[in-house]
């Protein structure tokens, strides 16, 4: 047997430890999705984020509301009680709360209790998505919002999107997404090729920025690639993909596709960028958004449809591979639980690292809130590009 020497194993094992996994705390101090916009309406919506149960509704001027979903009396779900006009009727007792979450009318008392109560998190809506803050509310600025503005914009991007319910941790799917050597294994029978694993790639590590580019040049596209782009039979197509770690919240994968053979100012270049959005719901779970765009064949309806009949099917496989991953974790004694990194893996390590020192600030700041912990706890949240590595 060829497994690591004692030594090695415990050098791996120090390493790991400085490393976000399934059992690092979540990061709070952060914007994350709650839901897609046409979600959220004047019906409850619940869920479950960051382990905390909220519940999601919009008043009648359309604002987005989330609500700790947990009246502050005996506990019952807000979400079983109804909503009258802006208030919500809690269905066991009728404790009657508002949007910012303060109860205003307890039935069985002519006076409402004061300081009686339930959390309020704030949220912003762009585009397609709800954002909530589910940590301190007076750091929730939203110029912190990882850039996204290519999803807002329809005269530009063709999208569909989706969800997945995602049985595993959001740390593995993140590192899942950024490094994508795995398209020629894990999807060898949807958008992988063999040659991808294999290709050039370079890394971009700044401050809560992680990025791996890959160039597969030249290659033959598969079907799902190569049809609405007009590159089928093309043996010396490119594949220029950029998978970027924007926030604890937010991934973004970029692929331009074109002819290499052609001279650069005769090339036609497709693009696509596809948001992957992870909250987690718990240490083992989380909420997977999707939203994919194209900026090429905007109103041809059949390619959008294609496309992402087929994509989803890939992501499927993600789905399936990261619960996989995740029974084995479930399973195994940490005794024996080693991991072992390659080059390839830098900006995951370093993004694993980034997770765990925002998490470990943000518990040293709870137990400790003066200013110089708190000013540590959001310590390297710029989201400016790197020199490239």
């Amino acid at each position: 047997m060829t497994l690591p020497s004692s030594p090695v194993l415990q050098a791996l094992k120090k390493s790991a430890s400085s490393m976000a996994n399934r059992n690092t705390p979540f990061v709070h101090n952060e914007w994350y999705v709650a839901a897609f916009a046409q979600e959220v309406s004047r019906e409850f919506l619940p869920r479950i984020l960051l382990g905390k149960r909220v519940v999601l509704f919009r008043t009648e001027t359309g604002q987005a509301v989330a609500l700790s979903d947990r009246c502050a009396h005996r506990a019952y779900p807000l979400s079983l009680g109804k909503l009258d006009g802006d208030t919500i009727v809690c269905g066991y007792h009728g404790f009657r709360f508002n949007t910012e979450g303060n109860c205003i009318e307890v039935p069985s008392s002519s006076k409402c209790p004061k300081d009686l109560g339930v959390a309020r998190y704030k949220v912003a809506e762009r585009g397609p998505l709800v954002w909530i803050w589910m940590g301190d509310p007076e750091q929730a600025d939203e110029s912190r919002l990882p850039e996204h503005e290519w999803l807002c914009d329809e005269s530009a991007w063709a999208t569909s999107s989706g969800y997945f319910n995602l049985q595993s941790n959001y740390v593995s799917m993140h590192e899942n997404l950024l490094d994508l050597t795995h398209l020629s294994f894990l999807h060898a029978a949807t958008f992988g090729t063999p040659d991808y694993a294999r290709a050039e790639f370079r890394s971009e590590i700044g401050p809560g920025y992680f990025a791996l580019h890959r160039d597969v040049v030249p290659t033959t596209l598969p079907a799902l690639w190569a049809k609405p782009t007009g590159l089928e039979g093309c043996a010396t197509a490119a594949r220029i993909v950029k998978s970027e770690f924007k926030s604890p919240a937010f991934h973004q994968v970029n692929v331009s596709f074109y002819d290499s053979k052609l001279p650069e100012q005769d090339r036609q270049v497709s693009r696509i960028k596809t948001a992957h959005i992870l909250t987690p719901q718990t240490r083992s779970s989380c909420h997977y958004f999707i939203v994919h765009g194209r900026d090429f064949g905007l109103d041809d309806d059949t390619i959008t449809g294609f496309m992402h009949e087929h994509l989803f099917k890939a992501f499927q496989e993600d789905v399936d591979g990261m619960a996989a991953l995740e029974q084995v974790w479930d399973t195994t004694d940490p005794d024996d639980m080693y991991e072992i990194s390659v080059a390839s893996d830098g900006p995951s390590v370093a993004m694993r690292r980034y997770l765990k020192q925002r998490a470990d600030a943000e518990a040293a700041a709870r137990a400790a809130p003066d200013a110089s912990v708190q000013a540590a706890s959001t310590a390297g949240l710029p989201r400016h590009k790197a020199e490239t590595a």
